[in-house]
């Protein structure tokens, strides 16, 4: 390395910074400076495409210096850390290490550190879209459903105990929790015992957990984009690309606490490991010795720490969710690709990937110690890992008979396609319990029918091509499109790095393809892709210069933690309005449907005020569950149950009974069936019409009430749509009274709720005798004829009976 005069690298590295803040055409500059530099010794003025006033200030800042009548640059390595946005880093003996090598911190360039910041910023505003639907008043309203059981199970693992350390609570949860989503449950009763461990707490993980989740899985994939392409400006695009992806937004968005933003984070996390894993020892391997760059991969502290980090996020994965299963294929189909590469390529597959064997060997021992100790998942999940890591045993030693015996790579895929069919034949023949389960919880995955969720992303409800862009917004096209190309490559190269993202690209379409829920996870390695895309887009127009990967120049660098890495230069005049435009164009989809989508499964004003009616009521009656449950829709009914008697976990009942409920003819008969297991129903318009004399057009178009009454429903609230309305089932109170025999007797009185007044009649028959009874939801004063009785409110909800002319 060459020095200034002064022999301070540091001094040429602040020069240099400097001279590219000064100077909007400083980098092509410099860029040249290199090349020229690294094609001679010294060299001349002639041989360089500058002009003399600019050269004559690289001169005159020590960027170059004069050596015997020629010209060469002062510190090549400061110049090129400079242009990276690096930060220079001097020779010292203290410096070595496992520190040195580590390249999992973020670049120090404060433009580029600005770049992050600013789509980290975009990130958590596009997931903060239905603030005002969550948070109403003390409440934390979760979108959607499913989130209510989450946030059942919190309550029920702080009732055991709020202390973070005792971690008996989720050694012994209940099978419920424990049998299929048991660290996601561990992972929000730990935050919230963190908290304190009250309803304020579970609140807050509630609200607040998928946004920071999401914003470290922006962090991840900004890495993940950096450590792949040595380009920041690609890291920055994918985290944007990231923030507008409305399935990921859906997911992830405020409130929506589940499995789904500790799998997309670990899952980021496990790309990112293997990623580094492949990068390092790629670009240990361009332009030197193979063998050398496997032993100099083996050798680095760093290399362990990064499969450790991968044994951890991999062992974390298998207990995260129902389909953990789902997360071994593509480390799977990677491990076994990678395998006939590094035989195609000369190296030895064995030593090229032991780090990512003994990074699975972790896991799975993680993923098999939870199972038997503390009984977490089932057990053809927990021994998921074990199976890879079998499977890669074998594939990395047939890679090496295919490496030693230089044989054909396609007869090496052949044969791992056939070793993994007789491994599932095998698996079949000899655990055909646990075939049955996983064919099960297959079914349970991909067949089901009535979600929308369940829908493919290439739905022809959409016409198939707008599917993607509304789900994932333009960066799915920005990014297939660098797809197709970097798959040519890795297959035509050895590019380990591409060949990861290809393979976790692809496995992930495909399964979107079936589901469009499975998106969410597409978006974390496509959105790399995107992002390459995105930066060449600009490029193309001129706004900035080709992403790296695109240029002839090496795109890799050194080592896995140095090389050029491309920084950001803001540009200037008409292109930071040509930036906008390209930026609306790309992000435009996302800025429309973030906000439409995720507003599909947050909660209306007028649902949020039919459960606060429900839980006024519930509190002046404090009935025991389940007598207090609520009765709706069963997409709604986790929500109504958890903020009115804290008991969310199932949807079942009213999943089997509500449909039956409303298209009944006989309200009153259904109240008595359902004898005590229902205290609250909620009618809601189903977008169809209502038949005439139905529970449902009795209870939300004519509010049980006008010329027959019902007897045992009392409303609580309606909007002024009658989108919704709320009533409470009570025993009512029954008046007695006397008159003619069989003669018609009809009680009425006005009901005021909301500010709505109702005309409430309810008409009955005397016996032989002339004695009548009939019964009423609500208290007040009834007439009938020229007499009045008084009902209160705890005639009505005791069921007591009030006699006429008392």
């Amino acid at each position: 390395m060459t020095t200034d005069a002064d022999g301070d690298p540091k001094a040429v590295w602040d020069t240099t910074r400097s001279f590219l803040d000064d100077r909007s055409d400083a980098e092509s500059a410099l860029e040249g400076l290199l090349e020229t530099d690294a094609a001679h010794d010294t060299w001349t003025f002639d041989d360089l495409e500058l002009d003399s006033g600019t050269f004559g200030e690289l001169v005159s800042q020590g960027i170059v210096e004069k050596v015997d009548g020629e010209y060469r640059v002062a510190d090549r390595e400061a110049i090129e850390a400079a242009l990276a946005g690096e930060s220079i880093e001097v020779d010292d003996e203290g410096k070595t290490g496992l520190f040195s090598e580590l390249d999992l911190s973020l670049d120090v360039d404060p433009r580029a550190m600005a770049g992050l910041a600013g789509a980290l910023v975009f990130l958590f505003v596009m997931r903060i879209t239905q603030y005002r639907s969550v948070f109403r008043g003390d409440d934390v309203v979760s979108p959607g459903n499913d989130p209510y059981m989450y946030r059942y199970w919190m309550n029920e693992l702080l009732a055991v105990s709020s202390d973070p350390t005792n971690l008996e609570v989720i050694a012994n949860m209940p099978s419920r929790a424990g049998g299929t989503r048991p660290l996601s449950h561990a992972f929000n009763w730990w935050f919230a015992a963190i908290l304190g461990g009250d309803q304020w707490a579970v609140d807050m993980v509630a609200a607040w957990l998928p946004v920071v989740a999401t914003l470290a899985l922006g962090v991840v994939v900004y890495k993940l984009a950096v450590v792949v392409t040595r380009d920041v400006r690609v890291g920055i695009a994918s985290v944007v690309l990231l923030a507008v992806a409305p399935v990921h937004a859906v997911y992830t968005g405020v409130g929506f606490i589940e499995h789904r933003l500790h799998q997309y984070l670990w899952l980021g996390v496990t790309l990112l490991t293997l990623a580094w894993l492949a990068m390092d020892i790629q670009t240990r391997a361009e332009g030197g010795d193979q063998r050398s760059a496997v032993l100099g991969h083996l050798r680095s502290p760093m290399t362990w720490l990064v499969a450790g980090v991968l044994g951890l996020s991999l062992g974390i994965s298998a207990h995260l969710w129902g389909g953990s299963a789902l997360m071994f294929i593509p480390l799977a189909a990677y491990i076994g690709l990678r395998a006939v590469v590094d035989a195609r390529e000369g190296i030895s597959p064995t030593l090229a990937n032991l780090p990512v064997l003994v990074g699975v060997a972790v896991g799975a021992a993680i993923s098999v110690w939870l199972h038997t100790n503390w009984e977490w998942h089932a057990g053809f999940v927990a021994y998921t890992p074990v199976l890879v890591f079998a499977g890669a045993l074998a594939v990395l030693a047939l890679g090496e008979v295919w490496r030693r015996w230089q044989l054909h790579p396609v007869g090496l895929v052949a044969t791992e396609g056939a070793l993994a069919g007789i491994g599932l034949y095998l698996f079949r023949r000899i655990r055909p319990e646990d075939w049955i389960e996983l064919r099960g919880r297959m079914d349970d995955l991909f067949l089901r029918e009535r979600y929308t969720e369940s829908v493919s992303l290439f739905t022809f409800d959409y016409g198939v091509i707008f599917g993607p862009l509304i789900q994932l917004g333009v960066g799915f096209y920005l990014g297939m499109a660098v797809f197709a190309w970097v798959a040519l490559l890795a297959y035509r190269h050895y590019e380990p790095g591409w060949l990861l993202l290809v393979v976790y690209t692809g496995f992930w379409l495909v399964i979107a393809t079936i589901q469009v829920r499975f998106a969410a996870q597409l978006i974390v390695p496509l959105s790399v892709l995107g992002g390459i895309g995105f930066v060449y887009l600009l490029s193309a127009v001129d706004i900035a210069r080709d992403p790296t990967v695109f240029r002839d120049e090496d795109p890799t660098g050194a080592v896995a933690d140095g090389g050029r890495r491309s920084s950001i230069s803001v540009p200037g005049g008409t292109k930071v309005s040509y930036l906008l435009v390209i930026g609306v164009l790309v992000c435009g989809f996302g800025l429309i449907y973030v906000p439409s989508l995720t507003s599909q499964i947050t909660y209306t004003d007028a649902e949020y005020e039919a459960n606060q009616a429900i839980q006024e009521f519930e509190q002046d009656v404090d009935r025991e569950y389940p007598e207090n449950f609520v009765l709706n829709e069963w997409p709604r009914n986790r929500m109504q149950n958890y903020h009115v008697n804290g008991e969310s976990d199932f949807y079942s009942f009213a999943d089997d009974n509500y449909n039956d409920f409303v298209s009944g003819t006989s309200p009153d008969e259904s109240y008595t069936d359902f004898g005590d297991r229902v205290g609250y129903v909620v009618v809601s318009e189903r977008g169809e019409s209502v038949p005439s004399g139905t529970t449902q057009e009795q209870l939300l178009n004519v509010l049980g009430a006008g010329e027959q009454g019902l007897a045992h429903y009392k409303l609580l609230t309606v909007d002024d749509d009658h989108t919704i309305a709320a009533f409470a089932m009570v025993p009512g109170a029954t008046i007695e009274g006397e008159t003619g025999a069989n003669e018609s007797v009809t009680v009425s009185t006005e009901v005021t709720v909301d500010e709505r007044t109702l005309e409430y009649e309810r008409t009955v028959e005397s016996d032989e005798d002339g004695n009548f009874a009939v019964t009423v939801p609500y208290s007040g004063e009834y007439t009938t004829g020229d007499e009045t009785v008084t009902v209160t409110e705890t005639d009505v909800v005791d069921g007591e009976t009030v006699s006429l002319g008392d």
